[in-house]
């Protein structure tokens, strides 16, 4: 178990435990949260011995080997299959070993050695890596490219893969749903699950701890404390206690005033009334659950567009694509306002591709896009976080967009995005991926959009701020349509669910947990598809081809016949002897000390033997079907 009893952990000045204890039992899994700097990843370098307590203890078994998903890469030439298989150090260490007793012509050590790797699973290794790295989004043809024709998104999953594929006893993973899409999530999701080791997990993704987590441990007044549950049920508890405060109860109030004005302005309306009853389900969650986040420092909305056009946008007969190539064809569709929207799909089906069509990002191969008089758009992909000038600071990101707005306005606007005191007139170049986020969500907020275009939002945003954008998204009256992975997001800010898949984008009639039954069921077809041999590959042979080939198989039958019988009489006599040796290491003697160099030699026999079994057996069935087919080919004749 871990053990942590009266911890103080300093970095610098800052002290982000001070007595602190917590107790997780062998086999659990655990979601750790807490804010920004509360430290977070401070306790996982303590457990990884990387950081020294600066009081109290810290205690795990010595033995428990230690699996966490690292933020580096170094190695770019490295294949990604590979890579994946250097986390698995031990397989490496083997594979080494044999390498080197092989040069040496070493037989008895080579024998000991395969034993080693054949009872480390070393044999399956290969195979293991590459259904980690499909899992995880990867295509065949992916496996064996360099890492560093990877993307820095992607890298992070191939780090994300090598820590799966390390044996462990605690497993550490620090944000692993950042840069996944849901079909990766699920998959992961699943995976962890079985995992049968301890977990402790870093997410902002509530639905992910959900499903995965059974324990979560809050840091939080410099203390860990330790709930029973997932991310729900630890909402509800703490929500629980805060609601005794009288603050709580104060920012719930104006949080429900937005809700309800949308509600009285559009329930009578037909064409919003189920907008209106999903704003109603979201406020009432939202009453039970907004005491959780009490001490949030986000505050913000979208401000509302001076005017609207009907509609946005009227896409009709589209080929969408890059390069010439389609991935969505025949795409016909018309945004509103108010329609929200929440696009689902497989990995690569064209998500993205549209949302960047929509935003004029990405040229049509055909069709026709109209857009609306008034269209105002606000789009946010993960690129936009790359287009911040790293030398400007919030403040002025903010001001080249409102030259003639009062400074002390824009400050206040920024404020809602906790960009405070020093921190709002410092160069964007210092900041976090989630302070980046922050910010090019604030310049979309401030240009009063009328739709909302919105690839990934919550990619590097902790949980109260993903809360904020919810309450900010649950307000904002325009039209939007949302990629996200945050199934919380989706569930609690659309109305309208569209499935890009097939290359088409069509009306999703189902919910949430129906498309990941969808999802199964699609991959499952994507891969009998994929195990069926394509037909029209198949070469045609004509007659006169097929009658002189066989002649020559006919000339070739004899010789592997003979070859066949020789094998066939080879792999007896390896049989008898692996079973003499067998014979012998069934004497129970034999495990005494004293006869530790005898059992040794024989186990080096047994796996010699075991080998040249395995060895001879896949030449003789490799000769036999070579004489099936000769056979057949003759009977065709």
């Amino acid at each position: 178990m871990i053990t942590i009893e009266s911890l103080t952990l300093q970095r610098g000045p800052l002290r982000l435990l001070d007595n602190a204890n917590l107790t997780l039992h062998a086999g659990q899994k655990v979601g750790l949260l807490g804010t920004n700097g509360a430290g977070k990843s401070s306790l996982f370098a303590l457990l990884r011995g990387e950081l020294e307590p600066d009081g109290g203890e810290c205690s795990l078994p010595a033995d428990w080997r230690i699996a966490h998903m690292r933020q580096e890469i170094e190695d770019l030439d490295r294949l990604a299959v590979d890579y994946v298989l250097d986390g698995d150090r031990r397989l490496r260490d083997i594979q080494r070993r044999l390498q080197q007793a092989e040069q040496q012509q070493a037989a008895e050590l080579l024998g000991s050695l395969y034993g080693e790797l054949e009872s480390h699973d070393g044999f399956t290794a290969d195979s293991r890596a590459r259904t980690l790295l499909a899992g995880l989004g990867f295509t065949t043809e992916q496996c064996e490219q360099s890492v560093g024709d990877f993307s820095g998104g992607w890298r992070m999953r191939l780090n994300l893969a090598q820590a799966l594929m390390q044996p462990s006893d605690l497993l550490l993973l620090d944000e692993p749903t950042n840069h996944l899409d849901l079909d990766a999530i699920l998959w992961l999701e699943d995976w962890l699950r079985s995992y049968p080791g301890t977990l402790l997990l870093i997410s902002h993704d509530r639905d992910f701890l959900d499903a995965v987590v059974e324990h979560i441990v809050h840091v939080e007044g410099q203390k860990l404390n330790l709930y029973r549950g997932g991310y729900s049920q630890f909402e509800r508890t703490r929500a629980e206690r805060l609601a005794q405060q009288q603050s709580a109860f104060e920012k719930q109030q104006a949080q429900r005033e937005h809700m309800q004005k949308y509600i009285a302005r559009f329930r009578a309306q037909a064409t919003k009334a189920r907008q209106a009853q999903s704003r109603l389900k979201a406020l009432e969650r939202m009453e039970e659950l907004s005491p959780a986040h009490i001490d949030s420092p986000f505050s913000f909305s979208f401000r509302e567009a001076a005017n609207q056009s009907t509609p946005l946008l009227d896409l009709d007969k589209a080929q969408l694509g890059y390069e010439g190539k389609p991935i969505l064809a025949d795409v016909k569709l018309q945004l509103a306002p108010g329609a929200r929207i929440g696009l689902l799909g497989p990995n690569g089906a064209g998500k993205s591709t549209l949302i960047k069509s929509l935003a004029g990002t990405l040229p049509l191969i055909s069709g026709e896009l109209k857009t609306g008089e008034h269209l105002a758009i606000g789009y946010f992909a993960q690129h936009q976080l790359d287009s911040l000038d790293p030398a400007a600071s919030p403040l002025l990101h903010l001001a080249r967009l409102a030259p003639d707005e009062r400074e002390q306005t824009l400050r206040n606007f920024l404020g809602g995005f906790d960009f405070q005191g020093d921190r709002i007139d410092q160069a964007v170049e210092h900041f976090s991926g989630g302070e980046k986020a922050r910010l090019a969500l604030a310049l979309i907020a401030w240009q009063k959009p009328n739709l909302l275009l919105l690839d990934e939002p919550t990619n590097h945003l902790d949980m109260e701020m993903r809360h904020a954008l919810t309450i900010a998204l649950q307000a904002f009256e325009g039209a939007m349509l949302l990629v996200s992975h945050d199934r919380a997001l989706i569930r609690d800010t659309t109305d309208e669910l569209w499935l890009v898949a097939d290359g088409k984008v069509a009306t999703y009639n189902e919910d949430l947990d129906s498309y990941t039954r969808w999802l199964a069921q699609f991959r499952q077809q994507q891969a009998a598809a994929a195990a069926q041999p394509d037909a029209s590959s198949t070469p045609k042979v004509d007659s006169k081809a097929q009658r002189r080939a066989a002649a020559e198989q006919r000339q070739r039958l004899a010789p592997l016949k003979k070859a066949a019988d020789k094998l066939e009489q080879q792999l007896a006599k390896a049989n008898d002897e692996l079973s003499e040796v067998e014979t012998l290491l069934g004497d129970s003697t034999l495990y005494e000390a004293v006869n530790k160099d005898q059992l040794k030699q024989l186990l080096g026999r047994q796996a010699s033997a075991q080998q040249r079994v395995a060895e001879l057996e896949e030449a003789w069935l490799q000769a036999h079907e070579e004489l099936d087919s000769l056979q057949a080919a003759l009977a065709a004749e």
